[in-house]
C-alpha cells in the first residue's frame, strides 16, 4: 500500500514564514509565555497541545487554525482551569462558517488573584490583581478534500500592577487528512509576531514554536494514536547547569565527568505521545505523556505522574463536557473543565 506523500505539500505551508529564523528558546527569556498554556480541557488531557484531529471541537482552532471546518459551525465553549495559589485560566470560543471559509473568535485569560503591594521597606500599600489577556480571530479553509490551511491573529495584553505590555502574534497552520486511511498530518507555526510595548520599556521576543503531529485511528478498535513533535525550532531542550563541575571519586581518585545528554535524550524531549479511546459517540477517554515536561518538573526523589495527562469527554445531545488533568509534579496539578454548546441547530 503506497500513500502519496503529503508532507511535501504540508511543510511549505508551515515553514514558509519562518525560513529566516535561526533559533528560539522554550521559556525564560521570551515574553508572553502564557500564549502556550492549554486553554481547553481536551488539550490539557492530551498533554497541553493537540493539533491532529479535524472534528467539530471548535477549541482546536486555538491549537491549529487549519483544523477549522464546517462541522464547527455555531459551536461555542467556555473553559476554566484551576491551579495552585489561586491562579485560574479561562477562555471563551465560538466558530462560524462563512461560505467556504470557517472563522472563530476566542478570548483567553490568566488571572493571578490578589497580590500584596508593599513599598521598599515592606509597608503595606494594599493589593493588586495582575492578569494576562489574549483576544484572537482565526480563519481556515480547505484547498481540496485533503489539504487545509488556516491562520490566527492574536492581540495580547498583560498587566502587572502599574506595568503593562502588549503585542500581536500570528499562528499559521496546515493540515492533511485522509479519511479512508483515518490519517491526519498537521503542522503549525505559533507566536510569530512582536511585543510592541514591554513592562519596563524593553521589548522581548515572543515564544516562537514549531509543531508537527500525526495521528491514526485504528479501523477495528476504538483507539486514535497521535505523536506530537514540539519545539522543533530548537534541537537541544535539555538544561545545562553552569555550576556543574567534574568530581573526583574519593576512593579511586578517578574523575567523574559531568553527564551530558546524548542523542536519544535530546530526541525524546521533542515528543508527546497521545491516545484517545473513542467509546462510541458519547464517551472519550484520553491519556498523554510529555517526556520533556517530566524531566523538567519532576521531583527527583518522588517523580510520581509528572509529565502525564489524563482526560475524559462526555457528549450529550445539547452540550458536551470535557475534563483534563495535567500532572506537573507532586507539587501541583492542573484541573481543566470545558463546556461546549451548539448555538446553531444543524440540519
Amino acid at each position: 500500500m503506497r500513500v502519496k506523500c503529503p508532507m511535501k505539500q504540508v511543510l511549505p505551508l508551515v515553514f514558509v514564514f519562518t525560513a529566516t529564523l535561526a533559533s528560539a528558546q522554550t521559556g525564560g527569556i521570551t515574553g508572553f509565555n502564557f500564549l502556550n498554556l492549554p486553554y481547553s480541557a481536551r488539550a490539557a488531557g492530551l498533554g497541553g497541545d493537540f493539533i491532529t484531529a479535524r472534528d467539530k471541537d471548535a477549541n482546536l482552532a486555538v491549537q491549529n487554525p487549519a483544523l477549522l471546518n464546517g462541522d464547527m459551525h455555531g459551536n461555542g465553549s467556555i473553559s476554566q482551569a484551576l491551579m495552585a495559589g489561586g491562579i485560574n485560566i479561562g477562555g471563551l470560543n465560538y466558530a462560524h462558517q462563512f461560505g467556504k471559509l470557517t472563522g472563530a473568535a476566542h478570548f483567553r485569560y490568566v488571572s493571578y488573584g490578589k497580590m500584596q503591594r508593599t513599598d521598599i521597606n515592606g509597608a503595606d500599600l494594599g493589593t493588586f490583581s495582575p492578569g494576562d489577556f489574549i483576544l484572537g480571530v482565526s480563519a481556515g479553509k480547505s484547498i481540496n478534500e485533503r489539504m487545509h490551511i488556516g491562520a490566527t491573529l492574536n492581540t495580547i495584553y498583560s498587566q502587572l500592577d502599574s506595568y503593562t505590555a502588549f503585542g500581536n502574534s500570528l499562528d499559521i497552520g496546515g493540515c492533511y487528512t485522509d479519511d479512508e486511511k483515518r490519517l491526519v498530518i498537521s503542522g503549525v507555526v505559533r507566536n510569530l509576531g512582536i511585543q510592541w510595548k514591554g513592562y519596563n520599556g524593553t521589548r522581548s521576543d515572543l515564544p516562537l514554536e514549531i509543531q508537527l503531529g500525526v495521528s491514526h485511528k485504528l479501523r477495528h478498535a476504538p483507539f486514535r494514536f497521535s505523536l506530537l513533535g514540539q519545539h522543533l525550532q530548537q534541537w537541544d531542550l535539555t538544561y545545562n547547569d553552569p555550576n556543574a563541575r567534574d568530581k573526583i571519586d574519593p576512593l579511586t581518585g578517578e574523575v567523574i565527568a559531568v553527564k551530558k545528554p546524548g542523542f536519544v535524550e535530546k530526541l525524546s524531549r521533542h515528543f508527546v505521545v497521545q491516545t484517545e479511546i473513542l467509546l462510541g459517540q458519547k464517551l472519550h477517554l484520553r491519556v498523554a505523556f510529555d517526556y520533556n515536561r517530566r524531566q523538567e518538573l519532576k521531583v527527583v526523589q518522588r517523580p510520581g505522574l509528572a509529565g502525564f495527562s489524563f482526560g475524559v469527554g462526555m457528549y450529550f445531545k445539547r452540550f458536551s463536557l470535557d475534563y483534563g488533568l495535567m500532572a506537573y509534579s507532586v507539587a501541583g496539578y492542573q484541573n481543566h473543565l470545558t463546556i461546549s454548546i451548539p448555538f446553531v441547530k444543524k440540519g
